[in-house]
């Protein structure tokens, strides 16, 4: 074997010159074994083994006319709730022997529209997309060359694409409601920026909640937008609240999700120790599995995310009377922990 040859992926050509075949019959002993004469076929298995020959599955799906990889592009797969909606996913492509191809925007169009381009043209049975901008020109053009897409994370009222998202106001006002209902009167909001959705919707629960309880959501929340959705986004964000206090933290916090409330107690604990930690009230939201093994185990939403992801992609792979246009919304569920204690 050459040196090239050692250092580039081997083809069927390359499997053939070494035993000495015909493409076609390395083809045979590839897909129909049987019909291959038992000496050329040890010829050619042992051709396989010392080239490390791996068929290309691309190139076979095309030829034949089946293609069964999906794409999936996330906000950020560093998240563990994308981490897990991601699992979903894959579950029920493993299924029907579906491959998944993840991508991460990063909440950047750009991003998002240089991995659509390179799916589409690897050739995927359809995609996953959690949509960076609410314009979904784009994607729509996308499901018309033949591209099935299904949104993810995000509601929509187009008739052509499907979607499975969560009640995201809901879920704000699950949260804001359970900290009026232990006293709360100061509540502060570790919210993003009102450009993406959830973020809204979740503010507009929160006003909803405390519109309930007969107050206004300017005396009662104080929203702090961040530009880090991350623990490092909600440790500094709770110190600089503190610092224009005088040194006085805020009496209960609600966090766009877990990750900033993991910084915002990380952030208590080293300002004030375990007492302070357990005094400040916190609530996160999406439930993710560490939530409820932190020193002081957290109040969330819970987000059903591999339920999401599953559900998504059983929705993309839909065949006949089953692939109707649905939109589907779960409901959020409030996991009450230790971190949300009452006012004293």
């Amino acid at each position: 074997m050459s040196t090239e040859q050692r250092h580039r992926r081997a083809s069927i050509s390359d499997v053939a010159r070494l035993a000495g075949v015909a493409v076609g019959t390395v083809s045979n002993v590839l897909n129909r074994p049987e019909i291959v004469a038992p000496a050329t076929r040890e010829r050619v298995e042992a051709a396989i083994a010392e080239l490390s020959f791996v068929p290309n599955g691309v190139a076979r799906q095309l030829r034949a006319g089946t293609i069964t990889t999906v794409g999936a592009i996330l906000l950020d797969i560093r998240n563990p709730f994308f981490t897990e909606v991601a699992r979903g996913i894959e579950d029920r492509l493993a299924l029907d022997d579906h491959t998944l191809m993840l991508a991460s925007s990063d909440d950047d169009p750009a991003r998002e529209a240089k991995y659509l381009r390179l799916f589409e043209e690897h050739g995927v049975v359809g995609m996953l997309v959690v949509p960076t901008t609410q314009d979904l020109d784009h994607l729509q053009r996308l499901q018309r060359r033949g591209v099935r897409v299904v949104l993810l994370d995000a509601p929509s009222s187009l008739d052509e694409i499907s979607s499975v998202s969560v009640d995201d106001q809901a879920g704000g006002a699950m949260a804001a409601r359970h900290l009026l209902d232990r006293g709360h009167r100061r509540i502060v909001f570790l919210n993003g920026p009102h450009s993406i959705r959830q973020c809204a919707d979740r503010r507009a629960g929160v006003d909803l909640a405390v519109r309930e309880a007969g107050l206004d959501p300017a005396d009662v929340v104080h929203e702090v937008t961040l530009t880090s959705l991350d623990a490092a986004g909600g440790d500094a964000a709770l110190r600089a609240l503190v610092a224009v206090a005088d040194g006085q933290p805020p009496e209960a916090v609600f966090c766009v999700n877990d990750l900033v409330a993991v910084g915002v107690q990380r952030s208590l604990r080293l300002l004030g120790g375990t007492a302070l930690l357990e005094r400040v009230a916190v609530v996160g939201y999406d439930d993710i599995d560490i939530a409820s093994e932190l020193a002081v185990p957290l109040t969330s939403v819970r987000q059903p995310t591999h339920e999401m992801g599953f559900r998504a992609a059983e929705l993309l792979l839909a065949r006949g009377d089953e692939a109707a246009v649905e939109h589907v919304v779960f409901q959020p569920e409030l996991i009450v922990r230790a971190s949300s204690r009452a006012t004293a």
